[in-house]
């Protein structure tokens, strides 16, 4: 009859054995290193107005009272103060609408109080006045779209290794605010609610608010450093002096480059990738020579230009390439033509070993460019446009002169021998594309200065 009623009961005893496993993993579970156990502090001990945390001592802080302005980089002698301090704002924004409401019913008692007292004769009080002025400007601002309304809270935590240190630290941190008729309290008797604030978390326990408009929220934007910031460029990281931004543009210094050093496996590439894309997003273009295949991902991942430069590769670099002239520079034809027969000189040499007789370079110079005038290309301008020649057609004029046939033989291993595929064809590649990798990973080893001497020689010309 109770079966029917509750059931059949099935609260069989555990199998030893499962009992003995489970016993087995909740101790294995807890000698386990978890993150926890590596983050937090060995023992922690929260008193009135200090918290003992480890071997720090630690006070936390709230902001509960500003002055009538507030100038920017207030918050600079804090964020650059040498001992360690950690600073936590929490930003509300609040609907003008409702505080349109709030701020005209402020009103009607402020003009209640002023009309009162001049019933009565007294003697103008320049308080209630300068508040009834600050409110009718808020009104005004908001009104006009010019402002918005925000409430903000603000907390500081101090770390000190002993409690004589946090008290000088103390009367360091307030004497500093003070200055600007911004006071802070101790929390006391909440500083674990009041430390937590200050913890990464983004979870304020205090919720001790003060209001702001747009403008003088803005001067307590906390990411200031008088060393490394600057107004304009990318962010490369931050300051671990003082734990702000490191905001910089390279290209407005006089001279641009830039070299990073550091041991094997400490970030390199991570940090060139890094200012590659964010210089990306500010209208940079990028190109990358990339001798170990690092940036294909990176390069398809932005829909950029990967080109595999090798002999098995269908990408193709002609050296003979004269870069493209504007209009208003049509005068420079021949200074343009002149610097593609000096850059394909050096770069023949090296293809032929580098040593050249006096009358073999005179032959070579004048070889390359009776190669250019064979597909009618000259100083002019107007001419520049054409089919440039190849490779094989500076060997066809080197033979065609007497005392360059032994360098023509000595081209022929780049015009109709092994390495024939890589320099003896036309240009397919277009670098119109933002972001451009040249991959040179997959060059054979006896081309890869001569393609590096093309590739460089190439984007040259481009940029």
């Amino acid at each position: 009859m109770l079966d029917s009623l509750f059931g059949p009961n099935n609260k069989n005893p555990k199998d030893p054995n499962a009992q003995a496993n489970e016993e087995a993993l909740r101790v294995y579970k807890e000698g386990v290193t978890t993150l926890k156990d590596i983050i937090s502090p060995s023992a922690m001990e929260i008193n009135f107005n200090y918290i003992q945390l480890g071997s720090y001592f630690v006070r936390s802080f709230f902001v509960f009272t500003y002055p009538r302005y507030l100038y920017t980089e207030w918050l600079s002698p804090i964020i650059n103060a040498d001992f360690e301090i950690d600073t936590s704002i929490f930003v509300y924004p609040m609907d003008t609408k409702e505080i349109m409401q709030k701020l005209r019913t402020k009103v009607t008692q402020l003009e209640s109080n002023y009309s009162e007292q001049q019933e009565k004769g007294m003697v103008r009080d320049p308080v209630l006045e300068t508040a009834y002025q600050d409110v009718e400007e808020l009104r005004d601002t908001l009104q006009q779209g010019q402002s918005r309304f925000f409430k903000m809270s603000l907390y500081f935590a101090l770390y000190a290794k002993s409690l004589e240190e946090l008290e000088s630290l103390t009367n360091l941190l307030e004497s500093t605010l003070g200055g600007q008729l911004i006071f802070t309290k101790r929390a006391v008797l909440q500083q674990e609610d009041c430390f937590n604030s200050c913890l990464p978390m983004g979870d304020d326990k205090m919720v001790i608010t003060r209001n702001f408009d747009t403008g003088a929220l803005s001067t307590s934007f906390p990411f200031v450093s008088s060393d490394l910031s600057n107004n304009e460029g990318i962010l490369y990281g931050i300051n671990r002096h003082n734990n702000s931004l490191v905001l910089f543009d390279r290209f407005t210094l006089e001279n641009a480059n830039m070299v990073v050093l550091a041991k094997s496996g400490s970030g390199k590439s991570y940090a060139i990738k890094l200012e590659a894309l964010r210089s990306m997003m500010l209208g940079s273009d990028i190109i990358v020579i990339d001798p170990e295949n690092e940036y294909e991902t990176l390069c398809d991942a932005v829909g950029g230009t990967y080109l595999n430069v090798s002999l098995n590769s269908n990408y193709r670099i002609n050296p003979f390439d004269l870069s493209q002239i504007a209009i208003e520079h049509q005068d420079e034809g021949e200074d343009i033509l002149r610097s593609n027969v000096i850059m394909l000189h050096g770069l023949v040499k090296i293809m032929l070993g580098g040593v050249l007789t006096a009358l073999e370079d005179n032959i070579l110079d004048r070889a390359i460019i009776e190669a250019y005038a064979s597909k009618g290309i000259t100083s002019d301008p107007t001419t520049q446009g054409l089919a440039p020649p190849l490779m094989g057609d500076l060997e066809k004029v080197l033979s065609s002169i007497n005392g360059g046939e032994d360098m023509a033989e000595r081209l022929k291993k780049y015009t109709t021998g092994t390495f024939s595929g890589l320099l003896n064809q036309p240009s397919n590649i277009n670098l119109d594309n933002r972001f451009i990798v040249f991959c040179i990973r997959d060059l054979e080893e006896e081309l890869r200065p001569i393609a590096m001497y093309i590739i460089l020689n190439y984007i040259w010309s481009r940029v």
